[in-house]
């Protein structure tokens, strides 16, 4: 017994108590504004509802994967990799389904229940591709050993852009750049990336881009020229979130917002609505804290499995961030990235917990004395 208490008393010490606040705040502040939605008549009530289910699933979740020992977790990448990997394979069949509001094909219905595979296999390339550079990491700049990285990350890329799903086909090119950069590759390889943007540029212009996509891509340099077709969502969305002014009209505004995807893609135009500029830029520096935490925790890893799964995070989470505040500011084209935490989506939010529970992990285990589940 006294071992147990011990055990659970090291646990809790060691647990990055101030990260998983500020995800809870965020999680908290999303279910607020979602019920707010609902009492407005923008949004029925099993947006909220499912959000504090799929917060106490994600909660727990986290909890345990915070004291499994994450490299015990990714030494089973052939099992989670080939579970995530049939499911989004899944969507290619009668199964797969699209959903209101959204361009791509992403989505499997089981009975009443929906879900993103992909959100699955975000965990899994996390995992996966940590796991694969830091098997590799003595060689890793090998011609052989590059290729093997490269076509490792081009398998949940070219996956999620064949179900249409451009904004989390770009999440994954971030996760890649970002985790092979951490990783040690050489400046040679660098340049020569750098290099191939240009072509690799106009490849996916001519041949991967829709005419939608393209279209959302020049609005960006030409605003104005399409007011009542593709650029009307970012111009509601924007003019709600200048409403607020500098305090917002209040949680429990009793307007309904008629934004688009206002409980999703837009949430962040509903919080400035609502708690204005000064809500805004709170939330944006909890966002901030959030992603300076997790690559704080990546310095303090033993080795360099837990930083390849720190800085897998934090590029996946600054990606979402960056992407879904420049859509409703209009600096970014809409590509349908959600604002993790606070954007209705139960499975989003379930992985993203699950996400942060392994990072909570390369902290909890970067001593070796120390191991609980294990």
């Amino acid at each position: 017994m006294k071992n147990i208490l011990n055990t659970v008393t090291t646990y809790f010490k060691k647990l990055d108590k101030l990260l998983l606040l500020a995800v809870c705040l965020c999680t908290v502040l999303g279910i607020v504004l979602l019920f707010s939605l609902y009492k407005n008549k923008t949004i029925d009530a099993s947006y909220y509802k499912t959000q504090l289910i799929s917060m106490v699933i994600g909660l727990c979740a986290c909890l345990i994967i915070a004291g499994l020992d994450y490299q015990k977790l990714a030494k089973l990448w052939f099992l989670y990799a080939t579970v995530a990997l049939g499911l989004v394979a899944l969507t290619f069949t009668s199964l797969g389904i699209g959903v209101d509001g959204a361009d791509d094909v992403a989505w499997l219905r089981l009975g009443p229940v929906s879900f993103q595979p992909s959100e699955v296999l975000k965990i899994a390339f996390l995992l996966s591709f940590s796991f694969h550079l830091y098997k590799v990491k003595d060689d890793m700049n090998s011609l052989f050993n590059i290729l093997l990285i490269c076509l490792h990350g081009a398998v949940p890329i070219v996956l999620v852009m064949k179900q249409g799903d451009h904004g989390t086909a770009l999440v994954f090119i971030m996760m890649f750049l970002v985790m092979v950069y951490s990783a040690g590759i050489s400046i040679g390889y660098i340049l020569l990336a750098i290099i191939a943007v240009p072509p690799a540029a106009f490849v996916a212009w001519k041949f991967l881009l829709g005419s939608v996509q393209k279209e959302r891509i020049m609005i960006l340099f030409n605003p104005g020229s399409d007011p009542e077709g593709l650029e009307w969502q970012q111009d509601i969305g924007l003019s709600s979130l200048a409403s607020g002014k500098l305090f917002g009209n209040g949680l429990m505004s009793a307007q309904k917002n008629n934004v688009p995807e206002i409980h999703n893609d837009f949430i962040f135009a509903y919080v400035g609505h609502t708690l204005g500029f000064v809500g805004c830029l709170a939330l944006i520096a909890t966002m901030l804290y959030i992603c300076i935490k997790i690559i704080a925790n990546s310095r303090n890893t033993r080795e360099e499995l837990g930083r390849n799964i720190c800085m897998g995070a934090f590029a996946m989470l600054f990606t979402h961030y960056t992407m879904n505040i420049g859509m409703v500011l209009k600096v970014m084209p809409v590509i349908g990235i959600p604002l993790p935490f606070v954007s209705a989506g139960g499975t989003a939010l379930v992985s993203m917990y699950i996400i942060i529970g392994l990072v909570l992990s390369t902290r909890q285990h970067n001593e070796k004395i120390y191991r609980m589940f294990a």
